[in-house]
Formats: C-alpha cells, sequence, structure tokens
C-alpha cells in the first residue's frame, strides 16, 4: 500500500469587485512537506473576470493580474526568481502566499487532505476547482 502524505491546498481567487464578494477561481496552491512540494496551476478565466468587473470596471488590468499570477509561481519555485519570498521555506512561502489580503488576488481558506502523489492530486484539484 502506498504512502499517505499530509497535504494542503488553496484556491487562488480573483475578486475583480470586492464589495460585491463575487470571485473567479483562478489557480490552486498546494503543499505537502513530507514530499517537499509546492506547487502552484494556474488559468486565467477572462471572459468569466470581466464579466463579474461588468461596465464599472472598464479598463480591467488583465495583463496585470496575469503578471501577478505568474508570480505565484515563481515564488512556489523558490530561489531567486522567486525574490526574497522565495528564500523562504516551502511551509513560509506556502503560508505568505495564502496570507489574507484584501485586494483582486485572493486565496480560500487553507484546507488538508491525504495523498500518494501530490503532483496528481494537485492536477485533480485544479480541474475540479478551476477549469
Amino acid at each position: 500500500m502506498p504512502a499517505l502524505h499530509v497535504f494542503e491546498y488553496a484556491t487562488v481567487r480573483l475578486v475583480p469587485r470586492i464589495e460585491r464578494e463575487e470571485f473567479v477561481n483562478a489557480g490552486v496552491l498546494l503543499l505537502c512537506r513530507d514530499q517537499r512540494f509546492l506547487q502552484y496551476r494556474w488559468l486565467l478565466p477572462e471572459t468569466k473576470l470581466l464579466a463579474l468587473a461588468g461596465s464599472a470596471v472598464p479598463h480591467f488590468p488583465v495583463a496585470e493580474l496575469e503578471l501577478r499570477l505568474a508570480a505565484i509561481a515563481r515564488i512556489c519555485q523558490g530561489g531567486q526568481t522567486g525574490g526574497p519570498i522565495g528564500a523562504l521555506g516551502l511551509a513560509e512561502r506556502f503560508r505568505w502566499l495564502t496570507a489574507q489580503r484584501s485586494t483582486i488576488i485572493q486565496c480560500s481558506p487553507v484546507h488538508p487532505g491525504l495523498c500518494t502523489d501530490p503532483l496528481a492530486t494537485l492536477e485533480q484539484l485544479f480541474s475540479q476547482l478551476v477549469q
């Protein structure tokens, strides 16, 4: 029987109008400390995002959001490309990324689980929650 590993995950949400508290899932962060695994899958759902933003935000910064979502991936990878946060350990980077914010990019609460393969679990969660 394959070994089970504890993992934690959070969805990355885009909240175009914070006062309305409506969001679109754009990605999934997954941490499995036992396997030294921290990865992120994302997709910019531009059509859904613009529909939620509506006419109240005529020049919604889609290109800037794409850059910021890509920065999350660099932080997950760690090292110099992740900037100062990329130099932190896996769990510290995950906690920093999932900290509560009141901006357009937010994370869901962190959820735990058990898995045998963190990459397969990440792909499954991404498929269920984002795609």
